[in-house]
């Protein structure tokens, strides 16, 4: 299923947060919307799932226009996981999965067999059958994530949007996350996700559309897009990059001083952030393998 976004504009009230918006996704691709907090992504995702209804410009469905389905409707095409879920009553994993079939039951009808069924077979693609009688309060961040993937497999809808997954989650249950969202898109879902971090965008992304200040800065694949040049526009800070090399970030915040720390990005490409700040700025030597 695809999803076409075209000249969207959305303000609120009178302040602007987005700027005429383009951009489209196909079956099986994963598309990261790349920037730094406050660009409007989350506003961006809500008009796309229907729940701001005062933008400018269209969002379509398979070349349907999306203002036309109703809540119910939407659901069936498009599944939401948010950066995080809470409730105030103590439901388990497997209760929290069977909300995801909602959208697929009509008025005062219960989940019968073939809900279940569903439920069970959305766990075990997930990797989390073992969880289903655990507290969903009990579980660790990136656990809790991939229910919440659960949830929206069960929807059957072909679109899956995630708002930042990764948000508050330490690197081993990123990851885990991030290769369940992409292991979902070489199956034929269309997954769309929102992040601020340009190294997971590069690892998992088929496309990535960056935003700067509610416009779109650039869009292509990682390679073309994740620049010195784009990075430099978004985060404000210089990079130097080089193929099977290193990343140097540097800063020019004299009070400044980073950890040195190093992710394994793919074989084309690392990310170094320097550790010596307190002159100005610091510069990372290139480095092959």
């Amino acid at each position: 299923m695809s999803i076409e976004v075209k000249n969207l504009s959305f303000s609120y009230g009178d302040r602007p947060v987005l700027h005429d918006i383009s951009f489209s996704v196909g079956n099986g691709e994963f598309l990261s919307i790349l920037g730094p907090n406050g660009v409007g992504k989350s506003t961006l995702f809500r008009c796309v799932l229907g729940l701001l209804s005062g933008y400018t410009g269209s969002v379509s469905v398979d070349g349907t226009d999306a203002r036309t389905f109703s809540i119910r409707e939407a659901a069936k095409h498009i599944a939401y996981i948010p950066q995080s879920s809470r409730s105030i009553f103590n439901y388990s994993v497997f209760d929290i999965v069977l909300m995801g079939r909602t959208s697929g039951l009509s008025t005062f009808r219960s989940p019968g067999k073939k809900d279940k069924e569903l439920c069970q077979w959305a766990m075990e693609k997930v990797g989390i059958t073992h969880l289903q009688d655990r507290c969903f309060h009990r579980l660790s961040g990136g656990e809790q994530q991939l229910v919440l993937i659960a949830r929206a497999l069960v929807q059957k809808a072909p679109v899956l949007m995630l708002d930042e997954p990764t948000a508050n989650l330490d690197f081993g249950n990123q990851l885990l996350v991030l290769e369940q969202a992409r292991s979902l898109a070489q199956e034929g879902y269309t997954v769309i996700q929102t992040t601020h971090h340009p190294e997971q965008s590069y690892m998992y992304s088929d496309r990535i559309l960056a935003i700067q200040k509610g416009r779109v800065l650039t869009e292509g694949k990682p390679r073309e897009v994740l620049t010195e040049q784009t990075i430099r526009a978004l985060y404000g800070v210089d990079v130097e990059i080089a193929l099977q090399s290193l990343i140097a970030i540097k800063t020019r915040d004299r009070d400044f001083v980073t950890d040195v720390s190093m992710i394994d990005v793919s074989q084309f490409v690392h990310i170094i952030v320097t550790k010596l700040c307190l002159h100005g700025y610091c510069t990372g030597k290139q480095h092959t393998e």
